[in-house]
């Protein structure tokens, strides 16, 4: 999905919400991308810990669970995104290329 992005480098997957949750504290990435149904802590559970101490980070959700009160979930949490496996997955690309331009603009 990412891969024909020329300036997103991925710096690690990980299969379970413990292991994402400390690569996102120890890597500070730019973005993270989390399932919301991973073993461990899911990943709404990530992005509220990840809140607690870093707010620059930007997290997007993917889910198959794609009901309004999941979406809140998410939202009050702390993500930036919310996608829906089955409706949205096309347009993870499209939020990534929006975010590289303006990280793009904010380091001219």
């Amino acid at each position: 999905m990412l891969n024909n992005l020329e300036q997103v480098e991925v710096i690690g997957s990980f299969s379970n919400g413990t292991d994402a949750l400390t690569a996102i504290q120890t890597l500070n990435p730019d973005v993270a991308i989390l399932d919301n149904k991973m073993p461990g802590i899911k990943g709404v559970e990530v992005i509220r810990e990840v809140r607690k101490k870093d707010h620059t980070v930007k997290l997007m959700l993917l889910t198959f669970y794609a009901e309004s009160h999941y979406r809140q979930q998410a939202m009050i949490a702390g993500a930036d995104y919310f996608f829906s496996k089955s409706e949205d997955f096309e347009k993870i690309q499209a939020v990534m290329t929006e975010l590289i331009q303006h990280k793009n603009t904010e380091n001219r």
